[in-house]
């Protein structure tokens, strides 16, 4: 059996990721399509738009035939660990192939070029880099005019377009595994991934949360247009999850130390978070107050995220270089059988109850305990019951 992967959120899926799953079926080759879905929080550092189980079973229905987890810890980390840990999870089961990624520009050998590149940053360019953020350019600007100035092969866009730049850091990643996986880069149809307009079929996941849970009929038409009806059908009953407030209390629950451990947290941006937040205790206000140029707005999500989740960089990084473990949520019942046995196959174990949870090794039951306490978190946010375990066949 051959598997395509695709690292996905799916918050919410929508009709662009149904148009994805089908170009991955015509042309990857692959007998089966596997998503790698973060949980209930993304990276953006917000609370997901439904929870885990209901989102896996969106993309089933949907077209996938198995979804995984993707750990929390990875899945609310800044875009190098994010993909770094992905691909550390898919690169232990044998049977995945080929890692299929949305893209606004560029082939498979471009995208490994541009990674190829990116790996070649020795002391100089370290030196160089932090010569460039002095005058307050952030660390993923100066990086990439850094590249840019170094490497005149490269397509500026491939390190500049959203989409573009987690394509990089999946073959990336690819490169330091050395696994086989080949990139399927596929051109992303309708709205960008930062865009707010609502467009006749193929919004984006952004356009479409900003009007999730409005009633009026245009809201309604919108969504219904450019969600498949098993999604629409949820949406309609739509509740937000009140984590921002959740985010505050813990900020302010905790100590420097701690909030500086995140893996987006830096240069003591700790200290300028809590003291704004005495004055501003307002979430939307705090993050107007404190974003910047060099510290952009989903990063400090992120951190403030990351410390409500009490993840640290120094656990992210250890954990990619352990054995860790696959978590499947949901799996379409024609293939079950075959697709589990095709992840058993992966040198990580398979978690599907607690009876495997107590069998994993230190660091992978650390890692899996952050899942946990995120399932946990967002089932008291929500007012509604989550398992901590379940496999859901459909």
């Amino acid at each position: 059996m051959k598997i395509c992967a695709v690292i996905c959120e799916y918050n919410p899926f929508h009709n662009g990721h149904r148009y994805q799953l089908s170009e991955i079926r015509a042309k990857s080759g692959c007998d089966r399509i596997l998503c790698l879905m973060s949980g209930n929080f993304t990276q953006r550092g917000e609370a997901a738009v439904f929870d885990k189980y209901t989102r896996a079973r969106h993309a089933v229905l949907c077209g996938a035939d198995a979804v995984l987890e993707l750990p929390a810890c990875f899945a609310t980390s800044p875009a190098e660990l994010f993909a770094a840990g992905a691909v550390h999870i898919l690169a232990s089961v044998p049977a995945v192939t080929a890692l299929a990624f949305g893209c606004e520009s560029g082939t498979a050998e471009d995208f490994m070029r541009a990674a190829q590149a990116t790996l070649k940053e020795d002391r100089q360019f370290r030196a160089a880099l932090k010569e460039k953020m002095k005058d307050g350019t952030s660390y993923a600007k100066a990086r990439t005019d850094l590249l840019l100035s170094m490497n005149e092969d490269i397509d500026e866009s491939l390190l500049t377009s959203p989409n573009n730049i987690l394509g990089v850091e999946y073959c990336r990643a690819l490169l330091r595994e050395d696994s086989p996986i080949l990139p399927l880069p596929l051109k992303r149809r309708g709205g960008g991934y930062a865009d707010t307009d609502l467009l006749k079929n193929f919004s984006s996941a952004t356009a479409l949360r900003t009007v999730l849970g409005d009633e009026s009929r245009q809201a309604k038409r919108a969504l219904k247009n450019n969600l498949p009806d098993c999604v629409y059908e949820d949406a309609e009953t739509y509740v937000p999850v009140p984590f921002e407030q959740a985010a505050l209390c813990a900020l302010f629950s905790a100590d420097g130390e701690r909030i500086a451990a995140t893996p987006d947290c830096s240069e003591g941006l700790e200290n300028r978070l809590v003291g704004m937040a005495r004055t501003n205790p307002d979430y939307p206000s705090l993050l107007k107050k404190v974003t910047t140029r060099r510290y952009s707005l989903s990063r400090l999500k992120r951190i403030l995220m990351q410390n409500f989740l009490g993840i640290t960089l120094k656990d992210v990084r250890e954990f990619l270089d352990e054995k860790l473990y696959l978590r499947p949520l949901a799996v379409k019942k024609s293939c079950a059988d075959e697709l589990l046995s095709a992840l058993s196959e992966s040198s990580f174990p398979l978690v599907v109850r607690k009876s495997d949870a107590d069998k994993l090794k230190k660091d992978a039951a650390d890692c899996l305990a952050v899942d946990l306490r995120a399932n946990d978190l967002y089932a008291a946010l929500s007012g509604k019951f989550l398992p901590q375990f379940e496999l859901l066949t459909l």
